[in-house]
């Protein structure tokens, strides 16, 4: 055997079912055997940073690890900015790209470069298979790596030459691996009398508690605590209901609005994230005056990097909860449960108020033209079926998605993590490789997806049921808000015009981008037209393009 058949085996051993790729010269071993593997599909993308980005989410989706396979120097460069994000995503995504020849390295060939030099920094692991003998290892060292906790990306790259090499070494099968064991009872006890006594709890969660399907395990604690449940910032899948009435909703990005959401809590529960991903600085932390911290994490990593905790524990997240709520149903007596029962209640109360004015606010905005976001979202919302997925990075319409688009299961949502932008449109290819037959809607900014445009192209090619709606305000309307927070920060005038951040002269036309890629599209402008688009465009069963044209910045 060859070294691209001991690749192509431990694929096949690790339950691999897609590549997602964008071929070149030195990827030709591994594209040569693909039709020797009739059970590993190869989805072909026209820029190697929409490869990245859909088998991002694909892993994230399935919580298996995929495999992308990139060209050379160039390519991998070109891959960077989504590795990075699913770095941050935590998404167990195995990075390949084809090196020239290593007996003529040293002459500096045409695209040639330290490939594991550049992956290095935005990866848990990278490397370079020198041998044939060495590519069962490395192959499964990298899937290994990819799927410990925290998850991640890692990379390896493949010589033509090593991919040619003979060897007798065949692939070697993972190790079937029991990575997370029970929480250290001490632990849960610390936890619990902390809980117990707490005047105000209050719990933060990640996106680990989704993954790892904890969101019933959460539900059980909170409500036993009557605690409010926010979530991080960015998130990336749902980790607790967000029509809960406990629910909080997402914290803002710097942390002195962290530390007055979390208003006078005295105990505050953190439970599967980096907490926190601040965009601004503030001085002092974001948690109010004399608040004991707590951490559930599933591995030592991220426990208690960035802020001193009186408890941390390591475990997975279902067992870490479910042990904790047993602790606290076996030590609450009657007078805490009748505190936490009426904090359940005031917490009803504000998540109704919430709601009436979401109502009010819906209703004000539902004939304004352009397009309001409330009325986006509502008829959004109604045209789209019960049973899609979807795939969100509608930066700012953050608070208008979240009240129109409830959820309640860790199967249905995946928003874009690490911030860089233009994970939305190739992000839904891999969502959709990842629930095949399911509809997805992919729900993104104009600006945000001229990033990822050529991602069109793939799902036409492999007719994936997706409705992409992109909201055009011709505007990055997420810089100029920002570069308003800036002027109020640094004290800078506030009359100035907003350089660079417009997207009109010319008008770019997303229904004629859609539409040169074979995708059927349509411009919607008016309000009574956009939940009738929306049901024609899943209807049609296969890929469709909605341009909705919508507010700007006011």
């Amino acid at each position: 055997m060859r070294g691209r058949d001991v690749f192509m085996d431990s694929l096949a051993a690790h339950g691999v079912t897609h590549i997602f790729g964008n071929p070149g010269t030195t990827e030709s071993p591994l594209l040569d055997t693909l039709a020797d593997y009739p059970g590993i599909q190869y989805v072909c993308h026209l820029y190697e940073g929409l490869a990245v980005g859909a088998a991002s989410y694909c892993a994230r989706a399935t919580g298996r690890p995929t495999v992308v396979s990139l060209h050379v120097a160039p390519g991998l460069g070109n891959g960077l900015g989504m590795i990075y994000n699913a770095l941050k995503a935590r998404a167990p995504v195995v990075i390949t790209a084809g090196q020239q020849d290593t007996r003529m390295l040293r002459r500096e060939p045409l695209l040639s470069h330290d490939l594991a030099a550049m992956a290095a920094p935005v990866t848990k692991w990278s490397t370079e298979v020198r041998t044939a003998d060495e590519m069962d290892e490395v192959m499964r060292r990298a899937f290994k790596i990819a799927c410990d906790p925290p998850h991640g990306p890692v990379f390896v790259s493949l010589p033509i030459d090593v991919m040619e090499q003979p060897t007798t070494h065949g692939a070697t099968p993972p190790s079937h691996a029991f990575r997370v064991g029970a929480p250290d009872p001490r632990g849960i006890e610390e936890a619990a009398a902390l809980l117990a006594s707490a005047r105000s709890p209050v719990i933060v969660t990640g996106d680990e508690v989704g993954r790892q399907q904890a969101i019933g395990d959460l539900v059980r604690l909170a409500e036993r605590i009557g605690a409010p449940v926010w979530s991080e910032g960015m998130r990336g899948n749902i980790s607790f209901p967000t029509s809960h009435p406990q629910s909080k909703g997402a914290l803002p990005f710097d942390a002195n609005a962290i530390r007055q959401s979390l208003g006078d809590a005295d105990v505050v529960l953190l439970i599967g994230g980096p907490f926190f991903e601040a965009v601004w600085h503030d001085e002092g932390s974001p948690f109010p005056d004399g608040a004991r911290l707590i951490q559930i994490e599933s591995s030592a990593a991220p426990l208690g990097t960035n802020h001193s905790v009186q408890v941390g524990i390591v475990a997975s997240m279902p067992s870490a909860l479910t042990a904790l709520d047993e602790a606290l149903d076996a030590s609450l007596d009657d007078g805490r449960r009748q505190t936490a029962a009426t904090r359940r209640e005031q917490l009803a109360q504000a998540k109704a108020a919430t709601e009436a004015a979401y109502q009010a606010r819906l209703k004000k905005a539902w004939s304004r033209e352009p397009i309001s976001m409330p009325r986006v979202m509502a008829d959004l919302r109604a045209g789209t079926p019960q049973e899609a997925v979807i795939v969100e990075e509608a930066i700012t319409a953050g608070l208008d998605f979240a009240a129109a688009f409830p959820f309640s299961a860790d199967d249905v949502f995946l928003g874009a993590r690490g911030g860089g932008i233009g994970q939305g449109v190739a992000g839904a290819i891999g969502a959709s490789v990842a629930y095949p037959g399911r509809p997805v809607l992919c729900l993104t900014g104009d600006g945000s997806a001229m990033y990822s445009i050529q991602s069109l192209w793939t799902a036409a090619h492999y007719r994936l049921p997706i409705v992409f709606a992109l909201l055009c305000n011709r505007e990055y309307r997420v810089l100029k808000h920002n570069l308003d927070i800036y002027r109020q920060r640094f004290g800078v005038r506030n009359d100035r015009p907003y350089p660079e951040m417009d997207l009109s002269g010319p008008r770019i036309g997303y229904v004629e981008l859609a539409t040169g890629m074979g995708l059927p599209a349509a411009r919607v402008t008016r309000p009574d037209e956009l939940k009738a688009a929306v049901q024609k465009a899943f209807a049609s069963g296969g890929p469709y393009l909605l341009e909705i044209e919508i507010e700007g910045k006011r």
